[in-house]
């Protein structure tokens, strides 16, 4: 259902409620039987180490703002050769680690490639696409960790 509702292969719709502002909130669970295939050998795991939830961000849907939390287990390898020993389930729209989905990090590239041309958000870009940029950017600017030289030197 994911896949057709959000356009994220690999990932099943368990849930959607709205949070205390109205933001739909859509809980999802690892779809995809090669998600469990380890990706150093291939082998397909068959022992969970450890559940996981990932606080995704994506691109609006139909208009809207959408929270995604996608609860994915932690695989033991089961071979005992192989070097990553455990690893976390992962589709092609949400690589291992990623907060951000593939087509959301392609949309932001491309939308600072049209800011570096076009200009502002309010010229020649669609009010949906100026949201995204505005999103994006808040997301940016949460996200970046201080910098060392912002944070005043104890006294001494």
């Amino acid at each position: 259902m994911a896949t057709r509702l959000l356009g994220l292969d690999g990932l099943a719709v368990e849930r959607v409620e709205l949070d205390a502002e109205g933001c739909p909130v859509v809980d999802l669970f690892t779809g995809d039987e090669q998600a469990r295939c380890c990706p150093g050998c291939g082998q397909r795991a068959v022992r969970v180490k450890q559940w996981a939830t990932t606080r995704l961000r994506d691109l609006p849907v139909g208009g809207r703002p959408v929270r995604l939390r996608w609860r994915k287990r932690r695989w033991y390898c089961p071979t005992a050769a192989c070097p990553r020993m455990s690893f976390t389930e992962q589709v092609a729209q949400v690589p291992a680690r990623a907060r951000l989905t593939r087509r959301l990090r392609e949309m932001a590239a491309r939308s600072r490639l049209e800011m570096c041309v076009v200009g502002d958000e309010g010229s020649a870009i669609d009010p949906e696409r100026a949201s995204m940029i505005r999103s994006v950017r808040m997301w940016s600017a949460i996200a970046r960790p201080a910098s060392p030289r912002s944070t005043p030197a104890p006294p001494l």
